[in-house]
């Protein structure tokens, strides 16, 4: 059974000051889960979390994991900007794009940010836009599968990001021709792995390729970016990832391949969904029913405010508050009202008898929830509220208004 960190009581103080839907974080949960993750690298002297903007674009929780030691991970010119106005300066961001626009490599450079190349013919565009760092990243795609033991985590030759082993070297010397003093390489192999072994693994294929890469191309690799990848236990069955384990096997096999080879090398994450998904949960209404063919329950959120049961057919625990304890034997499609039959949060659900005014609380949807929502039909997004260790609560982005929706429109 899957826990919330907040109960009927709570939510209907906070409902009747701000209409629902709406989306929760949990304030003390962020920033002990950020103090786990800086302990757990605490044996690299270079270890940095840059927080991946894009799962939770929200300036009062950017400015949290801040105050917690975290750099800022960004992907366009809008987030490089957000965090420029959240007060992270040089080296504090990483810029890691694809198909990227001129003025994006234009912004990035001018706030010092460390560029992460995608793609080795972005090296010919920057040197026509930018002075070329000193300090630059590249980004590795092995190809293939993804394997720990016998299991397939994912297909990276199948995406669309980063370069192949041969171009990580010509990228290197070509880089190092134009004046580049420090490289670091970096790599996304597999999402939301649920297993201690994810990073470890991933590390080793690095490591050994920045020995590699040193050594053939005569370059100083100063970071190791891990990215993200480390994911959470949606499902109540699922175990979750323990970071001090995680940890402690990239250590190992630091000192095992680094160690030998006389390299002091920073530990970088990116972490996203690991840092936010489990703090922050879609609270909504239960506002009609239907019985048909199924059993239906409507809800005043929809695919709007949480994107991804319909985009991914992703799994998101559902809690009706006040009924916690109470037998879940009515089975229900619980919908928004979109006009679109994937509008739904869950197919099939074993749930209490949920009845018309239950607040229903969706978990984990701290990370990639709110920043993917969109306006289709109309529909306005959520707001954003935090739960302060003491009780209190402050919005953190309201809700849209229909003026919002209308201001980009030529009449």
């Amino acid at each position: 059974m899957k826990k919330t960190f907040v109960n009927l009581e709570k939510v209907q103080e906070i409902a009747a000051q701000f209409k629902t839907p709406f989306h929760l974080y949990d304030e003390r949960g962020i920033a002990e889960n950020a103090e786990r993750v800086k302990a757990a690298f605490s044996w690299n002297k270079g270890f940095r979390e840059y927080f991946a903007v894009k799962a939770t674009p929200t300036p009062a929780i950017l400015k949290l994991l801040k105050a917690h030691g975290c750099g800022a991970d960004c992907s366009s010119l809008t987030e490089l900007l957000m965090a420029e106005k959240c007060g992270f300066v040089g080296e504090e961001i990483i810029f890691s794009s694809n198909a990227t626009p001129d003025e994006e490599f234009v912004k990035a450079a001018e706030l010092g940010a460390v560029i992460n190349l995608d793609d080795i013919t972005h090296i010919a565009v920057i040197k026509d836009l930018i002075e070329i760092p000193k300090k630059i990243y590249c980004r590795f795609n092995p190809g293939g599968a993804f394997e720990i033991g016998n299991a397939i985590m994912d297909h990276p030759g199948d995406a669309k990001y980063g370069m192949t082993r041969e171009q990580m070297f010509a990228a290197f010397a070509e880089l190092k021709e134009l004046g580049v003093e420090e490289f670091g390489i970096h790599a996304f192999l597999a999402s939301n792995t649920v297993s201690n072994d994810y990073y470890p693994v991933l590390a080793a294929q690095l490591f050994q390729l920045a020995v590699d890469l040193s050594r053939t191309v005569g370059v100083k690799v100063t970071c190791i970016d891990l990215s993200g990848g480390i994911g959470v236990p949606y499902r109540p069955e699922q175990r979750a990832n323990d970071i001090m384990i995680i940890g402690e096997g990239v250590r190992k096999v630091y000192e095992e391949i680094l160690g030998p080879a006389g390299f002091d090398v920073a530990i970088h994450t990116e972490l996203g969904r690991f840092m936010l998904a489990p703090y922050g949960v879609l609270v909504t209404k239960a506002i009609r029913e239907k019985h048909i063919y199924k059993e239906y329950i409507g809800v005043d959120a929809c695919a709007c405010d949480l994107m991804r049961p319909a985009m991914y057919g992703s799994y998101h625990h559902i809690t009706v508050l006040g009924k916690e304890d109470a037998p879940a034997d009515h089975l229900y499609d619980v919908t928004g009202n979109l006009c679109e039959n994937n509008d739904k949060f869950a197919i099939d659900r074993a749930l209490p008898k949920v009845d018309m005014g239950d607040y229903l609380v969706i978990h984990d949807t701290g990370a990639h929830g709110r920043a993917m929502g969109y306006n289709y039909n109309g529909k306005l997004r959520s707001g954003e509220i935090m739960l302060h260790e003491d009780g209190t609560f402050t919005q953190i982005r309201r809700p849209e208004t229909p003026e919002d929706y209308f201001a980009t429109l030529v009449w």
